[in-house]
């Protein structure tokens, strides 16, 4: 779903990206607020209020997550797609770094050499365009600290997304009711189905990152990140074929060097897969083998002998 996104932002132009992310805001807390409704789940909603540990980790997911969802609208309707797309290869990597730092995960080998053959590819796109790949990682960045927040909440997808969105909510709409006043309000301006494409922001926001949310809590913050670089390779390829974005040859070489990164995470997590359902077929062998009963020898009956 994220990796086919980035065709639907531009369909809702003339909207600014400010705008476009104050209606991914609102319609958001309206899609999972009748979804909330309907599923009948707010038992959640009175523990949340009164922890407020919780509370502040919900509004940094909030804060965080608005970075990125605005500068990604951003980077998709101004020409960025390929830059966009190269923060979510890198992603992953960061992903897993703030594992080792935050959460005391341990790294095998073949993880250390990817981010570092990562961080070489920063430094290679970095001298190769003349300045730091600045969309790229902070949208890196400021979704790998949302996941490692969603994980330290740890709370529903639904539930965390309605959260933000609740924290999120107040401010967009009062966004959004200014660019009214001003008369400046694409919403309304340019028939219903350009409306209704705005209204569906909330859809296109909740779906994925109800989908991430659940995840979060379920899997090792090193698995999530190896997975989420499927997405960016949709961007990537949506970039260069249907939006024609130029790729010199010192992206390709950062690019390559990023594909080398996981392709090396990828033959690790197979690698280690295998081994882990190598010793957990054998552990079960060894315990059926020892919960088996022991027989013990039947000895031979004394023939009979006749006349006795």
């Amino acid at each position: 779903m994220w990796g086919l996104v980035p065709l639907f932002w531009p369909l809702l132009k003339p909207a600014g990206a400010i705008e476009i992310l104050a209606h991914r805001m609102v319609w958001s807390l309206v899609f999972v607020g009748v979804a909330l409704l309907a599923l009948r789940r707010w038992s959640w909603i009175p523990e949340l209020m009164r922890s407020p540990r919780k509370l502040g980790m919900i509004t940094l997911a909030a804060a965080v997550i608005t970075v990125n969802w605005g500068l990604y609208i951003w980077s998709v309707n101004t020409g960025h797609v390929v830059e966009a797309s190269l923060g979510y290869f890198i992603n992953p990597l960061v992903t897993i770094a703030l594992g080792v730092l935050v959460l005391k995960e341990r790294l095998r080998p073949a993880q250390w050499a990817a981010v570092g053959v990562g961080l070489s590819a920063v430094l290679v796109l970095a001298v190769g365009a003349g300045r730091p790949p600045w969309i790229s990682l902070t949208l890196a960045f400021s979704f790998a600290v949302y996941g490692l927040v969603k994980k330290k909440v740890n709370i529903g997808g639904l539930e965390s997304l309605a959260a933000e969105t609740a924290v999120q909510f107040l401010p967009a709409l009062a966004y959004l009711v200014w660019l009214g006043t001003r008369g400046t309000l694409a919403f309304g301006s340019h028939g219903a189905g350009h409306t209704a494409l705005l209204a569906a922001t909330g859809i296109v926001t909740a779906a994925p990152l109800v989908c991430f949310g659940a995840a979060a809590i379920r899997v090792p913050l090193s698995t999530l990140g190896l997975l989420q670089y499927l997405a960016p390779t949709f961007q990537f390829l949506l970039g260069v074929v249907y939006f024609h974005e130029a790729m010199p040859a010192e992206r390709w070489a950062g690019f390559s060097l990023v594909w080398l990164a996981l392709t090396i995470l990828t033959w690790d997590a197979l690698r280690t897969a295998r081994k882990s359902r190598a010793q957990v077929e054998t552990a079960a062998a060894a315990a059926a083998e020892t919960a088996r009963p022991e027989t013990a020898p039947v000895e031979a009956a004394p023939s009979a002998r006749p006349g006795r």
